[in-house]
């Protein structure tokens, strides 16, 4: 399964239970990084639009964790995990756990690459314990909220 909106490219990998996610911003790497690792950017940006976010904890270092909550009307969606590297302008490396779904746990691995002109690529895998539960990820409205939250940091990246 491959599918492109926009600039966003998810792919789901045939061998292994790993989703890949390309996207290129009109910003440097260090902007990018920092909308990744700055709690009070992440909560601007984060999933698709018309839910509202809450972080209950963001320490974005090695050995460090986060909880954050979507909700809408509907009710409240937690994400939780551990950051195992980070490395400034070029890496985070953490787990990833739906509340909802707690024996689930993928590791998740962004890498910024600098395009020139401003520009950088992000890539990230998110390997998941099995093709089911990669699966239930797709089909969960995830690229929804990919994309519609790429498209938020865009707007982001361009106030500064």
């Amino acid at each position: 399964m491959t599918t492109s909106t926009r600039e966003t490219r998810i792919e789901a990998d045939p061998e292994v239970p790993l989703v890949r996610i390309t996207r290129e911003f009109d910003a440097p790497r260090s902007k990018v990084f920092r909308a990744h690792t700055d709690p009070d950017l992440v909560v601007q940006w984060l999933g698709p639009h018309g839910l509202e976010m809450r972080i209950d904890s963001y320490d974005c270092r090695p050995g460090g964790s986060y909880r954050y909550v979507h909700s809408d009307e509907n009710g409240e969606y937690a994400f939780r995990g551990c950051f195992h590297d980070v490395r400034p302008d070029e890496l985070i490396v953490q787990t990833f756990t739906f509340e909802g779904a707690p024996d689930g746990v993928a590791l998740e691995k962004l890498v910024l690459t600098d395009l020139g002109d401003g520009r950088t690529r992000l890539t990230t895998t998110s390997l998941c314990d099995s093709f089911a539960d990669r699966d239930a990820m797709l089909a969960s409205g995830m690229e929804v909220g990919v994309v519609q939250g790429y498209e938020r940091l865009d707007e982001v990246l361009a106030r500064g």
